[in-house]
């Protein structure tokens, strides 16, 4: 059996802004609430690989991992992997934006699958992202959303 989520939310702001915002991976650690850092390690054009290390979780254990994203800017898609995939016998995640009327439909789409000694099963981990991409989907909104409201507004043309 495999994992498989998807998950997505509306942000009220310019597609330049949720782009830009989101696929800065160096600034991840102020957009996501879990990770306490994100080291880039390499980036070829549109590739990038970066470690990313989460807060302790409630036993103090820091998981940190390896992964690679490339950017499709004129399709408005990410397609990303787990390198080092620790628990996971793979992790590759899709993000998808779209314009709409009422802001940028970000989608977040992740397939995977637990390696059998790990601690949890499939079935659980699917549980976690679900309850996971929502919180953090909805801070990356409210950020990006806010960091709108902050910046002036296009000078109106004039005849």
């Amino acid at each position: 059996m495999a994992g498989h989520t998807e998950n997505e939310i509306t942000i009220a702001a310019p597609l330049d802004l949720v782009w830009e915002m989101t696929n800065d991976v160096e600034n991840w650690p102020r957009l996501f609430s879990e990770y306490a850092s994100a080291e880039i390690l390499s980036r070829d054009g549109d590739r990038v690989r970066f470690r990313l290390t989460m807060h302790p979780d409630d036993e103090g254990r820091v998981w940190s991992w390896v992964s690679e994203r490339v950017a499709d800017r004129a399709s408005l898609t990410v397609r990303a992997h787990r390198v080092e995939t620790g628990p996971f016998r793979h992790m590759n995640i899709r993000w998808r934006y779209e314009e709409t009327p009422e802001g940028v439909r970000m989608h977040w789409t992740q397939d995977f699958e637990m390696k059998p000694d790990a601690p949890v099963d499939d079935a659980w981990m699917t549980d976690n992202i679900n309850r996971n991409s929502r919180i953090q989907m909805a801070l990356i909104r409210d950020r990006i959303e806010q960091a709108a409201g902050e910046r002036p507004a296009p000078a109106a043309m004039s005849d």
